[in-house]
């Protein structure tokens, strides 16, 4: 009877159970910390996982091509509680929370010394019996007040309760980052922060759908927030622990972060202006030229696809000799001058590309039922997106982008314009399994498969970069991201901000931004600055832009900004081996690089415009124009906070420790604002030599481990070092013990 489902427990383990009733099967997974429920419906295929690729434990192998089944347990801790079931409910305990079943609709509640943490909505939460309609979907029951983070990279403020979202992904050139929705990644991951604590969940979906945390009402039930997706079967985790555990849990579920090379900290350059040019390759040895005249330190530049051109189209794989005569000089004079080249590649083919009627006849492109291609506008004509779930296909492309890219010193990989916009239930993919499969009910998963053939085609004695646009959980395993094409203005600036802080809530850690905007204006001179003083502390330091006025976003942008400019750049690089060792941090340990202040502070205000950069400094930006003064409340730590600026700076200032409300000057044209807490360790640039500034307190000991290494080696080679600080303060005094590599320290007092 439809809203009258009775399960009954069908088969029992030490660390699972298994429920029926009707067509519907219920799995439960016990791990540490984390319940797996899996709601699979008669006759509907279960899907792979190419997300799920935990790291509990060392070796953890590789994803396949063929992704991992959504029930493994490969690489979880399990566990056995103990599990009473009777004839109307189940209960057991996970980390002192209490879960109670009422197997009478399968209602779940969990609860906690300080109250009930979790319930499904009252009546039914499930769609069993598509009561609700097609597909899957999960209603919880929702405290009114209660706090939601993560999603990715989804807009708005960092807060998203009372919202609602979109799953899908799409190319959102210029969107608003306060309000449009959806983008370019799709993580249906949340946390929950209520007055009994905190849950994650992650719903293992790549098919289309939508989640509301209260912005949708019903009056036959109590409030609730709704998760929706056209997948049948529905796969999902709820994870325990504070906010900053779920955060790592949810990390190591998606499994080991790629290391990039340390030359992807330094300024990456990028410009669709001079690729689009008819001059690109002397555009190009010019950015070369122009940073060296200018003291720039370029680690990197961002190849945009005019390299590609065939007339005003973009053929991907095709080099247009015109523009750049030869390619293997082109990569080898930017080699010569220590920059890394990141080639832009896209996974449609033009109708009329060279290479169009062979993908064709191979059928190697996401088709029709016929066997004939699927036909979709892409990049101002029509073209086929090639289908990664085909091994061949596959194949195809990594053996391209060896023979086009790699082999010509073009190592590091841009993967772009890849969210596949196909919503056609008619069109289909190869499948998994040699089973056929509709394409829009994985649509972002192939950007991650493009990303995963990109990755075969490079080097794998080095590290190498390989960066994505579009992505699913579990990308961070392959690449770095950014925030997309973002537009120029101030209010995009700050909510361009929140978006960090969100992505960093949803386990995407090596990631930034445009800096300045990519479309619109070129930005003013104000916010120019504002955004460089920002940018300096985001993991991936790039300028890129396609300005309506035709002028490209470039450290030289204005002449007389430049001093200005280099001062920040000189700032950036001195922070590099902090940055390095925290991104050396984040891969191993999974913590986020930069994040909301709330996660060491709970009780900070969430939408905070100030943000961790690391464990040690405390940045405070500031994301209104024609403000020259900025307060600060300082998280109170031990010892107190120093102001960066009297430190690195030439400031004749007595050096002091701040704490509570702070005052002070935030000029565009000045050094950013950013704290650094007493008691820490800061390894920091210097002339070509790095120094490590140990920030005193009266009274305490620390620790710090510092790593380094050639920047490319992998960490399997060990070929690293690690430096050790042991320091206890005594009235203010410091007494250092250092063992490794022999450093230069200096203690700030």
């Amino acid at each position: 009877m439809k809203f009258k489902h009775l399960f009954k427990q069908t088969e029992a383990g030490d660390s699972y159970r298994i429920f029926r009733s009707g067509e519907n099967t219920i799995r439960l997974d016990f791990f540490a910390h984390i319940l797996r429920v899996a709601i699979l419906r008669d006759g509907e295929d279960l899907l792979p996982t190419y997300t799920v690729c935990p790291d509990f434990f060392d070796g953890t192998p590789p994803m396949p091509r063929t992704g991992r089944s959504k029930l493994s347990t490969e690489g979880f801790k399990t566990i056995e509680p103990e599990v009473t079931v009777t004839d109307s409910y189940a209960s057991f305990t996970v980390d002192d929370t209490d879960i109670f079943i009422d197997l009478l609709n399968f209602r779940m509640k969990f609860k906690n010394e300080k109250g009930l943490l979790f319930q499904d909505r009252d009546y039914m939460a499930y769609n069993f019996e598509h009561e609700y309609g097609k597909g899957s979907m999960h209603y919880i029951s929702r405290e009114e007040n209660e706090q939601i983070f993560g999603l990715g990279d989804k807009t708005g403020p960092v807060n998203k309760n009372k919202m609602s979202f979109k799953f899908g992904t799409t190319d959102a050139m210029g969107f608003d980052a306060r309000t449009s929705d959806p983008l370019y990644k799709q993580l249906p991951f949340y946390i929950c922060r209520n007055s009994a604590g905190s849950y994650g969940i992650y719903y293992d979906t790549y098919s289309s759908g939508e989640i509301s945390f209260g912005k949708e009402i019903n009056n036959y039930y109590d409030p609730y927030k709704a998760f929706r997706c056209t997948e049948e079967n529905l796969v999902f985790y709820i994870i325990l622990g504070s906010v900053p555990d779920i955060v790592k849990r949810f990390s190591r579920i998606c499994g080991p972060i790629a290391f990039p090379p340390k030359w992807n900290l330094s300024y990456c350059g990028s410009t669709m202006a001079y690729t689009d040019a008819d001059n690109a390759d002397e555009q190009l040895r010019g950015f070369i030229k122009l940073c060296e005249a200018y003291g720039f330190n370029a680690g990197g530049f961002y190849l945009s696809s005019g390299y590609t051109q065939i007339g005003e189209k973009r053929y991907v794989f095709h080099w247009n000799k015109d523009k750049i005569p030869s390619p293997k000089e082109l990569s080898k004079y930017f080699k010569e001058h220590g920059v890394h080249f990141i080639p832009n590649v896209k996974p449609a083919f033009l109708t009329d590309h060279p290479l169009y009627k062979k993908i064709a006849k191979k059928g190697w492109f996401l088709h029709y039922k016929d066997g004939t291609p699927a036909i979709f506008p892409f990049w101002s004509g029509f073209g086929s997106y090639l289908d990664f779930t085909n091994p061949e296909a596959f194949d195809f492309w990594t053996d391209c982008v060896k023979e086009n890219l790699v082999d010509k010193g073009y190592e590091n990989i841009w993967n772009d314009n890849n969210e596949y916009d196909v919503c056609d239930e008619d069109v289909y993919a190869y499948g998994f399994n040699e089973k056929p499969v509709k394409a829009c009910e994985i649509r972002p998963l192939f950007s991650m498969l493009m990303t995963m053939a990109s990755a075969e085609a490079q080097d794998k004695s080095i590290r190498n970069l390989l960066v994505t646009r579009c992505g699913v959980g579990g990308l961070t395993r392959l690449a770095t991201t950014w925030t997309g094409d973002n537009r120029t203005s101030f209010e995009d600036f700050r909510y361009n901000h929140k978006m960090a802080m969100t992505m960093s809530l949803s386990g995407i850690f090596n990631f930034g931004q445009d800096i300045g905007g990519f479309a619109g204006d070129k930005p003013e001179k104000e916010l120019f600055l504002r955004w460089l003083q920002y940018g300096i502390f985001t993991p991936r330091f790039t300028l890129h832009s396609w300005n309506t006025d035709k002028t490209s976003t470039m450290p030289w942008l204005y002449k007389d900004l430049i001093p200005a400019v280099q001062r920040l750049f000189m700032l950036r690089n001195s922070f590099i081996p902090y940055l390095y060792n925290e991104l050396y941090r984040s891969v191993t340990r999974h913590e986020p690089i930069i994040y909301p202040v709330f996660l060491k502070h709970p009780d900070y205000d969430v939408e905070s415009d100030f943000f961790y950069f690391g464990d040690n400094v405390l940045v405070c930006p500031v994301f209104t124009k024609g403000q020259t003064m900025l307060t600060v409340d300082l998280p109170d730590v031990p010892g107190g906070w120093y102001l960066g600026s009297e430190i690195y700076g030439n400031e004749d200032k007595e050096i002091k420790t701040y704490s509570g409300e702070v005052t002070l000057p935030a000029l565009a044209f000045g050094s950013p604002i950013c704290f650094i807490k007493a008691g820490s360790v800061l390894p920091f640039r210097i002339n070509d030599e790095t120094i490590f500034n140990i920030f005193s307190k009266k009274d305490g000991e620390t620790s710090f481990t510092f790593f380094d290494d050639d920047g490319i080696s992998p960490l399997s080679d060990n070929k690293y070092t690690l430096t050790r600080f042991n320091i206890r303060f005594q009235n203010g005094e410091a007494e250092v013990e250092v063992t490794g590599t022999p450093v230069t320290y200096r203690v700030i007092k």
